[in-house]
């Protein structure tokens, strides 16, 4: 299960993004990586949580800090209150303005620590997240400055929290995108989440990125660590996945559905990549007592998360 580049998450004119979602149906499968540090606040929502190599149940509460170019994704599986809207506070940061900052004042040093593990991906402690909560989610009403004040706060407590626990184990850095690259990539990401369920020839994305096959392949995996067969049956299977808890249709129609005409090779496909069956995995990850047939179905188009928000706000 590969991720898709999203950009643009901190505007030109910022230094770091707030985020009020509410969302009255479901948080959507949105399987992405980004350059910007992001802090996630979920409330009255339980689900799965991807990060990187993990899946893992997240509930009210669930506090989580995210490294650059870590591939992650959230997605509802109920709500605690059910007439209430599934909420997230989310939080980007350029990493260029973080660091200058605690390279500037010397009382945020210890800071540092807290970005080098987030590469790792943490989940804070409950205790922690819920003196974070209290300050957060007055946050929206704030002047720009009082954000600022309140956001540094924020990451004082994080840094403080000796019990934080880290969701994935050491990765390499991933590889900038280079600007000229940039375009190329993005076109042929997307043509690919658009028609991962029909056959998809190199010949066409080659010509779609304006590259010869073998330039393909290279520029791909540089930016992936994959090859694009193995782009393509990651994402048909975290797909499947998505089906498999968000819904009770039959594993052999999820198969078809995420591209797969033959059901034996979709389930040794999916085994080699998940370390187990189909049938495994609904049980591990289906909720006791949850109703999946009566949730939304994830989105095929997989809109950034910007679409699904009421409130934005800058800080600068």
């Amino acid at each position: 299960m590969n991720a898709l580049l999203e950009s643009l998450l901190v505007p030109d004119d910022a230094t770091w993004t707030y985020f009020y979602r509410r969302l009255d149906e479901a948080i959507p499968f949105n399987w992405h990586y980004h350059q910007e540090f992001e802090l996630t606040l979920t409330c009255n929502s339980l689900g799965q949580r991807y990060v990187g190599d993990t899946i893992e149940p997240y509930g009210d509460g669930d506090l989580v800090l995210l490294g650059s170019n870590l591939p992650h994704t959230w997605m509802s599986q109920d709500k605690i209150d059910r007439r209430q809207p599934h909420v997230a506070h989310v939080f980007w940061i350029r990493p260029d303005w973080i660091h200058a900052l605690i390279d500037t004042l010397l009382e945020l040093k210890h800071f540092k620590a807290l970005l080098a593990a987030s590469n790792r991906g943490i989940v804070f402690s409950a205790d922690v997240a819920a003196a974070a909560r209290e300050r957060i989610e007055g946050m929206r009403k704030l002047s720009p400055s009082g954000r600022l004040v309140r956001f540094i706060e924020v990451l004082s407590l994080l840094a403080d929290d000796a019990d934080h626990r880290l969701l994935c184990a050491p990765r390499p850095e991933h590889e900038p995108v280079r600007q000229a690259d940039r375009n190329r990539i993005d076109k042929t990401l997307d043509y690919i989440h658009r028609h991962y369920q029909q056959e998809i020839a190199i010949a066409d994305l080659a010509e779609l990125a304006a590259l010869s096959v073998s330039g393909l392949h290279r520029l791909f995996k540089r930016h992936t660590r994959l090859t694009v067969g193995e782009y393509i049956a990651q994402l048909r299977i975290g797909k499947a996945c998505s089906l498999l808890v968000s819904s009770a249709k039959p594993i052999s129609c999820i198969a078809d559905e995420v591209g797969y005409a033959n059901l034996s090779h979709f389930n040794r496909q999916f085994l080699s990549i998940k370390k187990m069956t189909p049938r495994e995995f609904r049980r591990a990850h289906v909720r006791k007592g949850a109703q999946p047939e009566s949730l939304a179905a994830v989105p095929d188009d997989l809109p950034s998360p910007v679409h699904y928000s009421i409130t934005q706000a800058r800080a600068g």
